[in-house]
């Protein structure tokens, strides 16, 4: 059986939900399958952020996919860190990147790609994709074979 003393958030009955960005809420637990390489996909349909700019609130979904190394990210503590982005003023953009390299930092995955899909404003969406395979293996060609092929076939839109 595994020690999960440190995790913190887990099973914690009262929420405290962060006002600003915070990377330091985020946890990790060991990956008990390291020689496994698996995907593990969080799909997160309510994320918002501010417009820089006008301080307007933007929305998406955020689609976070990895192949762990030996960390795991806690998914508590993944909601509370996505949350921490509701008072957050930065670009589209900025977020899909700063979210990826804060779980680079926290889990050094094999491979890593979060793609987020904003929800129009003034008429056009923005939905930026970044990814990241681990230096000197097999995942770093991996990174870039579907980053030069990622949404070569877009969906339909028709479900904003």
């Amino acid at each position: 059986m595994s020690d999960h003393s440190h995790l913190t958030l887990l099973g914690e009955q009262t929420v405290r939900y962060p006002q600003t960005y915070c990377p330091t809420i985020l946890e990790s637990f060991n990956n008990k399958h390291l020689n496994n390489d698996y995907f593990v996909k969080f799909n997160c349909p309510e994320f918002t952020s501010l417009c820089p700019i006008t301080g307007q609130p933007d929305f998406a979904t955020i689609y976070i996919s990895y192949v762990p190394n030996i960390k795991m990210v806690e998914s508590k503590s993944l909601k509370l860190y996505l949350f921490s982005f509701r008072n957050h003023g930065d670009f589209h953009e900025d977020c899909i990147n700063i979210i990826m390299k804060d779980l680079i930092a926290l889990m050094d995955p094999k491979y890593i790609e979060v793609w987020g899909k904003f929800t129009p404003r003034g008429g056009i969406s923005i939905d930026p994709y970044a990814n990241y395979g681990k230096a000197g293996t097999k995942w770093q060609e991996i990174a870039f074979t579907r980053l030069a092929n990622h949404d070569c076939y877009p969906e339909k839109v028709d479900n904003r």
